[in-house]
């Protein structure tokens, strides 16, 4: 199976990303604008956590927290499990799976350089059997 760089390459995503210190107002206005569930925190270039909607229902919402008074690095899923680029797209939704998270970000070293989404694997899955569906009708068809 193919490694999640090629994936990545192949969806060409803008990695979209906030900083610790943004308010959770901020970040959600950004998350909408961008149409994201998730995006990576960082702290002086390096990821610290992830922000997801999830974090925004359980750990502010439900808490009484004010988005507009609360900064993101309160409330995000801290140090988030990591993969390097040449990790396999399995390897990847294996872990997603046993840790029960869609978003995991993709690290060169401590520089992050890409998030795989749940919804990009499943993208992916669907477009391979595309392709090996076409291939088995072309030989039929023969």
């Amino acid at each position: 199976m193919a490694a999640i760089l090629e994936l990545l390459k192949k969806n060409q995503h803008d990695l979209h990303v906030v900083q610790h210190d943004q308010t959770v107002i901020e970040v959600v206005h950004f998350m909408v604008e961008n149409n994201v569930g998730a995006v990576p925190v960082l702290e002086n270039g390096e990821l610290v956590g992830i922000f997801s909607e999830r974090d925004l229902m359980t750990k502010v919402l439900v808490r009484g927290h004010d988005p507009n008074n609360t900064s993101v690095e309160h409330v995000m899923s801290p140090d988030p499990l990591r993969v390097a680029p040449d990790v396999s797209i399995h390897d990847c939704m294996v872990l997603m799976k046993q840790h029960k998270f869609r978003h995991l970000p993709i690290c060169e070293g401590s520089k992050i350089v890409g998030l795989l989404s749940l919804r990009d694997i499943l993208m992916h899955e669907v477009d391979e059997q595309d392709v090996e569906v076409r291939m088995m009708r072309a030989y039929i068809a023969s």
